[in-house]
């Protein structure tokens, strides 16, 4: 055993942070293992075999609480060439389905009707060995089933009977009680090198992981203690970042990924840097930046790649140098192609979709069997509450975070950070306008500075948690939004929201006309396009950002007045609440101007009733 050796063994005790003995049975774990891999390896994989496993049928008599057990022992006992019988409760027979049971092999473990299901399944033969976890009437079941020489092997202990009177009352029967911990160092230490090498073989497998915060342990155990898991329960520490190996960020040449750059080198004492971007060391401003960090002992390589292409990705891993091995991944590459979902094509929506979720799916796949201890993907906020104009980028994000799910069930690190808006400008946000950063303002979400980007960042990863939302809320925008019912309802269980009182009664008491068209209606019809043209132009002012003092060209066409997809949602939105009209995305593409869509508008009969409509 050497220092920094990764090693798997049993001590006394369910857990302890350090463990001293004279002879600790352990074996060396594989380095290409992940080290949530590790803890996805059954604990008790191999129970004593018995002279009559291979080609016997053995009954694995297993209760609710014994279930990472039970699959490990089927898989075990099947490659062995066992014939398996097993019980669970009956919302779990789907898992021993999936394990090739057959039905006529599958009881209940919470009565003793699998004595004489598996009786008439073995022709009256019983079987040749149990492994037993069942107790009291359930264990007396189990050895009735036994053949005249069967052996009960006991392994859940919680109804350990007499060995010698078993025998004395069935002759030929045996009866032991295994227990791992009790057996010579030396010899589980054997057992465990035997196991290791048939899982290197594929033998019997990892069984599903479900994670948990390190600092959720009391949660976690709670949830083990109840029997809601199947597989392993894993606690999981934060993600990190190693000084000694290298930290990939996807995106690194933009202006987020530089910040990042230096944050992980001065906040995270990160020494090997590798950013890689579609213009990598050509990129404006990153030979300053690594002048910069190398100042700080950082070292930092660049990349010029298409990350959507799977032999590129390869290529750029397999050259990382041994002697400083990738781990770690942030993944922050991507752009946008916004547009309503009536006017994206494919091309728009594979542009989107190919450096975000293509390049991490890539990532995913081609670093699976490296022990990472962060892999990181910058998600949006769009994904979680949606965005008018931007279904294919919420399609991307989306990936991302079904991904990061993806890879902690796997027992893989995996977090996913769904951001709003950085108030620095560049890459994906540098053709964004004021009126552009206004219209996000409105819709809650307020703009990061760069100090409060980067300590999120910090605070999400330290929860642990798989998805965070590291977002700076607009409390009186949201209370606007809940004013108009507008208000996401993932977010209306947010503190501090008050709704605005100038929006609350936009509708009368009938419960369903806005009191806008009714007003409508009241005014005599040859002022009712003075008072709609009105509304359209206040309205439009809004999505534009333009202040009180700046008028409106009321000839002048919406795409003129620099309205792209994302502006002509949200006045269609706007215009909807005030009007009840049920109205289309392509609204202002087909009415381009604020007479002719004034003309449109009137022209609609619903607009003075629109009751049910809207």
């Amino acid at each position: 055993m050497a220092c920094g050796d990764r090693r798997s063994g049993h001590g006394p005790g369910p857990a302890h942070p350090r463990l001293s003995s004279d002879a600790w049975p352990a074996s060396r774990l594989a380095d290409r293992w992940p080290s949530r891999r590790d803890r996805s390896r059954p604990t008790r994989t191999a129970p004593p075999r018995s002279s009559r496993t291979c080609g016997a049928r053995l009954f694995i008599a297993a209760g609710q609480n014994a279930r990472d057990q039970r699959v490990a022992a089927i898989r075990l006992a099947r490659y062995l060439g066992a014939e398996v019988f097993a019980t669970a409760s009956p919302g779990k027979w789907d898992v021993l389905r999936a394990e090739g049971l057959a039905d006529n092999h599958i009881a209940s473990s919470r009565t003793d009707a699998f004595e004489e299901t598996f009786r008439r399944a073995t022709g009256g033969a019983g079987m040749d060995v149990v492994l037993n976890s069942l107790a009291g009437p359930l264990l007396d079941a189990s050895l009735r089933l036994l053949g005249s020489s069967g052996h009960l092997v006991e392994i859940g202990k919680t109804d350990i009977r007499d060995a010698e009177e078993i025998g004395r009352r069935r002759p030929g029967v045996r009866y032991d009680v295994f227990d791992l911990l009790r057996a010579e160092p030396d010899h589980v230490a054997r057992i465990l090198t035997e196991v290791l090498a048939l899982f290197d073989r594929g033998v019997p497998g990892l069984l599903p992981v479900t994670t948990w915060p390190v600092h959720e342990g009391a949660r976690a155990l709670r949830h083990m203690a109840q029997a809601r898991h199947t597989g392993k329960v894993v606690l999981t520490p934060p993600p990190g970042f190693n000084p000694h190996g290298t930290v990939l960020i996807t995106g690194g040449t933009g202006v987020l990924g530089r910040l990042l750059a230096r944050h992980l080198v001065t906040r995270h004492g990160v020494r090997h840097l590798l950013l890689a971007g579609r213009r990598g060391a050509s990129a404006d401003g990153v030979a300053e930046l690594a002048e910069e960090l190398a100042a700080q002992g950082a070292r930092v390589s660049f990349a010029a790649c298409d990350l959507a292409d799977r032999a590129t990705v390869a290529r750029l891993l397999r050259d990382i140098p041994d002697t400083r091995p990738l781990t770690a991944v942030v993944h922050a590459a991507g752009v946008l192609a916004d547009g309503t979902v009536e006017t994206l094509t494919p091309d728009a929506v594979d542009r989107v979709l190919a450096p975000k979720a293509d390049a991490a799916w890539h990532l995913h796949e081609l670093t699976r069997e490296t022990r990472l201890s962060a892999f990181v993907s910058f998600s949006s906020v769009v994904a979680t509450l949606g965005s008018a104009g931007q279904a294919n980028y919420a399609a991307a994000n989306s990936f991302l975070d079904a991904l990061a799910h993806r890879r902690r069930a796997e027992g893989l690190a995996g977090t996913s950070l769904g951001w709003g808006l950085w108030a620095r400008a560049g890459g994906m946000t540098g053709h964004m306008s004021e009126a552009d950063r206004a219209r996000m303002s409105r819709g809650g979400v307020a703009a990061l500075s760069v100090p409060e980007g980067l300590a999120l960042f910090d605070a999400a990863l330290a929860t642990g948690a798989t998805q965070v939302l590291p977002v700076r809320w607009d409390r009186p925008a949201l209370g606007d939004l809940a004013g108009r019912d507008s208000l996401p309802p993932l977010l209306r269980g947010l503190g501090g929201i008050r709704p605005t009182a100038r929006r609350t009664a936009r509708r009368d008491d009938t419960g369903d006309t806005p009191v806008w068209s009714r007003q409508l209606a009241a005014l005599p019809a040859d002022r009712r396009r003075a008072a709609l043209s009105e509304l359209l132009m206040r309205e439009v002012a809004t999505v534009l950002g333009y202040g009180d003092d700046e008028e409106i060209d009321v000839d002048q066409s919406f795409k003129d007045m620099g309205f792209d997809s994302l502006a002509e949602v949200e006045l269609r939105n706007r215009l909807t609440a005030a009007t009840g009209l049920r109205l289309p995305a392509t609204l202002v593409f087909d009415r381009p101007t604020v007479p002719d869509l004034t003309d449109h508008l009137l022209d609609d009969p619903a607009i003075l009733s629109p009751v049910g409509g809207g």
